[in-house]
Parts: C-alpha cells; sequence; structure tokens
C-alpha cells in the first residue's frame, strides 16, 4: 500500500467517564478482517495519542490493512474525566475496543500499548481477547502483574536494552514467567522512547503481524 497514512478522523466515543477523543486512520480495505487499537503512554507524563511511538506501531497496523484507533485516555486532550492510576484508563480502552467492534463487525482484534500504556493493554486483554498483542516497554513490573495470566493469543514485546525508565532486565524476567513466553524483540542501545530506532520497532510490529 501507498507510504502516505490515511488523513486521520477525528472521532468522539463514548466512554465510562464521559467523551474519548481518539483518531481513526483507515486504509479503506472492504470488510476488514482485524483492526487495531493503540494505547499511550503515562498522562501524567505527557502521554497522548500523538506520542511517537504509539504512532509508529500504528502505521505498522495500518501497514498491514488494519484500521487503527489511537485515543486519549480520561483527563487527556478532549477527553473528560481525571486521571485514574490505570484503572480507569483500561476501561477507557475497553470502551474504544467496544467502539471498534461495532465499527467493524467480526473483525479481530490487535491491541497494542507503549509503556503505561502496554501495562493498560495488557490489563484490557483479560477481558478484550485480542488476536494479537503488542507491548512496547511495557510498565508491567510492578507487583499488582504478578498474577495476571497470559493473554491466550499471540504476544510481541519490543524493549529497548538502553532503557532506563522501564528496566530491560525486569521485562526480561516478566516475560519469563509465561507458558509459552511471548515474542521478545530487544532492541541493543534503544532508550525508552526508541529515538533513532522507530524505523526497527516499525518493523518488528510490522513483521509480527504478518499473515501465518
Amino acid at each position: 500500500m501507498s507510504s502516505r497514512p490515511p488523513r486521520a478522523e477525528p472521532l468522539s466515543i463514548g466512554g465510562p467517564a464521559g467523551v474519548l477523543e481518539a483518531l481513526l486512520e483507515d486504509p479503506q480495505v472492504s470488510a476488514p478482517a482485524d483492526f487495531a487499537v493503540v494505547c499511550h503512554p503515562h498522562p501524567l507524563h505527557g502521554g497522548t495519542l500523538d506520542n511517537k511511538v504509539v504512532y509508529t506501531v500504528a502505521r505498522a497496523c495500518l501497514e498491514r490493512g488494519m484500521p487503527t484507533l489511537r485515543f486519549n485516555y480520561r483527563g487527556v486532550g478532549a477527553s473528560a474525566g481525571s486521571y485514574d492510576e490505570g484503572r480507569g484508563e483500561t476501561q477507557d480502552a475497553l470502551a474504544v475496543i467496544a467502539a471498534g467492534r461495532a465499527r467493524w463487525p467480526g473483525a479481530a482484534l490487535t491491541l497494542a500499548g507503549f509503556s503505561f500504556g502496554g501495562a493498560v493493554s495488557l490489563r484490557a486483554a483479560q477481558a478484550a481477547a485480542p488476536a494479537h498483542l503488542i507491548s512496547v516497554a511495557p510498565a508491567v513490573t510492578h507487583g499488582e502483574f504478578a498474577g495476571i495470566a497470559r493473554p491466550a493469543c499471540p504476544w510481541l514485546i519490543v524493549q529497548g536494552d538502553a532503557d532506563d525508565i522501564v528496566k530491560c532486565s525486569e521485562v526480561r524476567a516478566f516475560a519469563a514467567r509465561f507458558q509459552p513466553p511471548p515474542q521478545l524483540v530487544v532492541l541493543a542501545g534503544a532508550g525508552h522512547f526508541f529515538h533513532g530506532r522507530l524505523p526497527e520497532l516499525r518493523a518488528a510490529a510490522f513483521e509480527f503481524l504478518s499473515p501465518s
């Protein structure tokens, strides 16, 4: 498909704390087999749907022919509500997923998230049962994730080994708890925000989403 992304369509999606601001990028595939929802990083540290890592993962999904939704959690941008320590943000993600399923009935869900969004998407996956899960530098090393179930779907984790916010060693240990373990791609020398490494991140997500 063309390297030029489709024009983003602003959407308002009903969420549990009020309207959620979202952007839809749609490659206009008739009856898409899949759609994607991508969750952004921490709202108290500048995370929004425009984050470059979120955008990069969304582009990989688009290049696989998926209509893709990025959205702002409650209290971010034009989204109603206020920060809720990950609990409410997980409910926001589930509301966006429900909107996607209503718009594309029968399409499989690819769920993704970066940093705090990686934790949100993993929580949401427990209820949403995605067909694919992509976790980028996921902030999942806190005690609340000690007993979390492995999603039944194929699962990719992309991590930089020079990340000073989400430690690579902790993510490796987290991934090793699961059977089968998620696919883990470690980018040597990459920091938390993947400066200069976004093409490799995009390629890893694109390859993971290749038809089996």
